[in-house]
């Protein structure tokens, strides 16, 4: 029954074949009518759900040639995300340089990797006419960022974006990976739920500030991955403490180990505990990441 139905229903008015007169009905005919209508719409809409849910939900196929995806996520923006996704990403490769690392932005509203990997440009196409990624660093990387102008708005309804992430899922020609990092849009919606469920993902991290607001959408962000069973193997706690450069005092903008409380909430490990720095900021504006320019810093 539509809403227009059940508003003329509450004013005592009953549709009787499609645009004929309306007539009014007494309060037991009424209830006797409500009554009838809603047990065949709860009928229907129990056939409609058992009717998608016996589709299932969609088969997961691995991206060729890649080995691990790991997702770094938060429930929030502007938490640090894309600038922990970036360093991860180097610090795998840096870890062992036997083992090739990609960067997957899947962001498309807002990418942030183009960027922060100083990286500018369209990809090239390969001869089964897949995109290959843009190397910086010694990271392949791909990115919306690469494929628009780089102040120009992506004003996309949700078809459109669904359809940009399937083709960044699936074609791009990544080669042969060890490990590929997605940084996903902050948020619980349609993305996460495409790429959750179409790829196997090995594991996920989620990064948050200490701000119990922050907090609340990294719980969230956590608790969607579990349902669709992906591993969480962490947080990242960001932007935990500022310290003064001259003084050397500590503050705690954001609050104190906010992240590491919801950790043992969540029965997780706290995979890092990064401050807010200016050289982790400066790093990331100007394309050189900490990971990258300054290894041996004391903010990592």
């Amino acid at each position: 029954m539509g809403s227009w139905q059940r508003l003329l229903l509450f004013h005592g008015v009953s549709l009787r074949g499609g645009a004929r007169a309306c007539a009014p009905l007494c309060g037991r005919q009424m209830l006797v009518c409500w009554r009838q209508l809603s047990g065949a719409e709860s009928e229907t809409l129990k056939q409609r759900r058992t009717q998608i849910m016996s589709r299932g939900l969609p088969k997961q196929k691995p991206i060729e040639g890649v080995k691990q995806v790991i997702v770094v996520a938060s429930g929030k923006g502007g938490v640090g995300k894309s600038t922990t996704a970036v360093n991860l990403a180097l610090a795998l490769g840096a870890n062992d340089s036997s083992k090739a690392v990609g960067l997957l932005d899947v962001d498309v509203y807002g990418p942030s990797v183009p960027k922060m990997m100083n990286l500018k440009g369209n990809p090239e196409l390969s001869e089964s006419n897949l995109m290959r990624p843009l190397l910086n660093y010694g990271v392949a990387c791909m990115s919306m960022g690469f494929l628009v102008e780089e102040t120009a708005p992506v004003v996309w309804r949700g078809l459109m974006v669904m359809s940009a992430i399937e083709k960044l899922l699936r074609q791009v020609d990544w080669g042969q990976l060890d490990y590929l990092v997605v940084d996903m849009p902050p948020g619980t919606g349609d993305v996460q739920l495409s790429v959750s469920q179409n790829i196997p993902i090995s594991g996920a991290v989620i990064v948050s500030t200490p701000q119990d607001i922050a907090l609340m959408d990294a719980h969230k962000g956590a608790e969607m991955f579990r349902k669709v069973h992906v591993p969480v193997l962490g947080l990242v706690q960001n932007m935990s403490v500022f310290q003064c450069p001259k003084c050397r005092h500590k503050t705690h903008i954001f609050g104190a180990d906010g992240a590491k409380r919801l950790a043992r909430t969540l029965d997780l490990d706290v995979l890092g505990d990064v401050p807010l720095h200016l050289n982790i900021r400066e790093a990331s504006d100007t394309g050189q990441p900490i990971v990258f320019s300054q290894p041996e810093s004391d903010e990592l």
